[in-house]
């Protein structure tokens, strides 16, 4: 499965790629809110007015990379979607008495109301999914993407994830015990030995091809579990590798989903010095905050590195032995009982 082009909105300036120069910028307390571009070029001023965060989000990522392929399809992946219009109608619901709601926030209160603002938009009337698989939704989606395309019922597809801050879900995270509490920033979040993370936001979306034409990177494979048992991930992942014919030499760097919470953190630390010690070891929840299916952004991160970007300062966990990107590793999981492995590289 071919990447053919990328797009991403998030906390940090990586719609213009400015982040990959250096432009990183920091965070304090524990919300991480995505820098969203100006969609005036892009969708009309009426039709702005009336979307919600999580549609404007989606659609300003995935809508330029429609205009510049011919995709057959779109599938994304998310926990909550657009969460807060669903809330606002709810409410409606209450306030007016059943009477005359606002219709505005009943369709973009689904979860698929992203992938249909962007079917209507660009008129694409074959294959539309939405997978809500909280913290496997974005690999979900891959799998769906890399099942059709290997049926050959699709040339090229949008795949992509798409979540947004809502403050009903982030009040509920935090009696949870879910964000950190105190004094820190995003520069400081990894090395707070403290229980919490952060909470963020953000689409990536990606154009996926059956063939290697134009292709600037590939998804080689990839692997999801839920309520894997601890002493088992490190099986999961050897076989993972053994599967594509790899060993875990030739993982030269690797994307962890390191979200400063001291009770899972130890996951990745143990996983890293066990199986991948001469790796360049990156992060990325400290510049985005820990979302659902922030390892969509991991991939866009990935994508970039195969293409010769260099990652950050902030984004180093610890430079390997080897200069090169050419074997990537993305290993991310949620409350440590959703986890997921994507494989990256450009052999082709």
């Amino acid at each position: 499965m071919y990447i053919i082009s990328t797009a991403c909105i998030s906390p940090q300036q990586t719609f213009d790629n400015s982040f990959f120069d250096g432009q990183v910028k920091v965070y304090e307390g524990d919300r991480y809110p995505a820098i969203e571009p100006d969609y005036g070029p892009l969708i009309p001023a009426g039709l702005l007015r009336r979307m919600g965060k999580a549609v404007r989000m989606g659609v300003g990522a995935g809508l330029p990379l429609i205009k510049s392929s011919n995709v057959d399809g779109i599938i994304l992946g998310t926990a909550n979607g657009g969460l807060e219009d669903c809330l606002k109608f709810l409410n409606q619901i209450v306030d007016y008495n059943e009477g005359t709601l606002t219709p505005t926030n009943f369709v973009q209160s689904t979860p698929n109301a992203v992938a249909g603002n962007l079917a209507l938009m660009s008129k694409i009337t074959g294959y539309n999914t939405t997978h809500v698989h909280n913290g496997l939704a974005f690999e979900a989606a891959l799998l769906d993407a890399m099942m059709l395309l290997e049926e050959g019922n699709a040339k090229r597809l949008l795949v992509g994830n798409v979540d947004e801050i809502s403050d009903y879900n982030h009040n509920i995270d935090s009696l949870s015990g879910a964000f950190k509490s105190g004094q820190f920033t995003s520069a400081t979040l990894l090395s707070t030995d403290s229980p919490g993370s952060v909470n963020g936001e953000g689409a990536a979306m990606f154009v996926l091809s059956s063939e290697p034409d134009q292709a600037i990177a590939r998804i080689k494979d990839l692997d999801q579990s839920s309520y894997l048992p601890e002493n088992e991930i490190e099986v999961r992942l050897l076989y993972f590798l053994e599967k594509n014919s790899l060993s875990p030499d030739d993982i030269d760097t690797l994307i962890l989903g390191f979200s400063g919470d001291n009770r899972t953190d130890y996951i990745f630390k143990n996983l890293q010095s066990r199986l991948f010690p001469e790796s360049n070891t990156y992060t990325f929840k400290n510049m985005v905050g820990d979302y659902p299916t922030s390892s969509a952004f991991a991939t866009w991160m990935g994508v970039q590195l195969l293409g010769g970007k260099i990652a950050p300062a902030e984004c180093v966990y610890s430079a390997g032995l080897s200069g090169k990107t050419t074997h990537v590793l993305i290993y991310n999981h949620v409350k440590g009982t959703q986890h997921g492995f994507i494989l990256l590289d450009k052999q082709f």
